[in-house]
């Protein structure tokens, strides 16, 4: 899986483009990157054309001052398929991702065949107090202590001994610490911030789908979530399905906010019976 990249809005965008076939866009959440679906490319990409980017302001894409809000995300997203001939597309996000890919289907209706949501932002105003506190005052100047190189490398180092007597970090934790480590540059943090607080206040999720989604036009939905999610809460899943009647929904047992980490042979059987033609289903009757 060798990324490529391609300048758009004047900055350079990193992305993986594999296999042919109807177009799948994965998309990340905050901190995340394009490594978190590298699992997914080879099981996927053989019948489909896997599009992977890592979002501005993450992984190995540039962190330009400016918009990180949704929308401006989701354009950039539209313009990543505009430069590659892509008219449609199904969106899999997750976390931000998700709340991306509603966005993108909420200004672009027209280029999106099916929606995946993953442990999805943007269906209800709980999330975890870790996010919730990178919106308070001060908060750059904290983040640049704690992550700063002999924070960190203290931290790892714990993370060490503790592997020595047996204790082994779970998909969640292991996801957040590699995101985590990024944030050593103030580029980074700056870019992370502002991310966070375009969709996050003190007291939650600043921003709701559920409106625009029961306005929207019918397309096939599938949420997937994990019942032991410390993030957002499972539960969004079920609230989501009044905004989407008929959306199809996937409860992973014990699996937490990275779904598709901790389990990653159903989440690609679930995703491929999603995306099959077969699985086209007539919209639901409005009263």
């Amino acid at each position: 899986m060798t990324p490529r990249t391609v300048r758009l809005h004047g900055h350079e965008l990193s992305f993986v483009d594999s296999g042919s076939g109807p177009a799948l866009l994965f998309i990340h959440g905050i901190l995340g990157s394009q490594r978190q679906w590298s699992r997914l490319v080879d099981k996927l990409d053989d019948d489909h054309r896997v599009l992977v980017p890592d979002l501005f302001g993450h992984g190995d894409s540039a962190k330009p001052l400016g918009d990180y809000s949704l929308s401006a995300h989701a354009a950039t997203m539209r313009d990543l398929l505009d430069r590659l001939g892509i008219e449609r597309v199904t969106l899999v996000g997750h976390s931000l991702g998700g709340g991306i890919a509603m966005q993108f289907f909420y200004l672009f209706p027209d280029r999106v065949d099916k929606i995946v949501l993953v442990a999805s932002g943007g269906l209800g105003r709980e999330v975890n107090l870790v996010l919730r506190s990178a919106t308070l005052p001060g908060a750059e100047q904290v983040l640049s202590v704690v992550a700063s190189a002999p924070v960190l490398s203290k931290v790892e180092a714990l993370g060490r001994v503790a592997g020595k007597v047996g204790w082994r970090a779970g998909s969640d934790l292991s996801a957040v610490w590699r995101g985590f480590t990024t944030l050593g540059d103030g580029e980074s943090r700056r870019a992370f911030l502002a991310t966070t607080r375009a969709v996050i206040d003190l007291g939650g999720q600043s921003i709701s789908a559920h409106g625009h989604l029961e306005d929207a036009p019918s397309v096939p939905v599938l949420i997937v979530w994990g019942s032991r999610d410390r993030m957002i809460p499972a539960w969004h899943a079920i609230s989501a399905q009044r905004s989407v009647p008929g959306c199809r929904v996937e409860l992973f047992e014990g699996a937490g906010h990275f779904p598709h980490l901790d389990d990653p042979e159903r989440f690609t059987q679930v995703l491929r019976e999603f995306v099959s033609p077969a699985s086209v289903e007539e919209p639901p009757a409005t009263a």
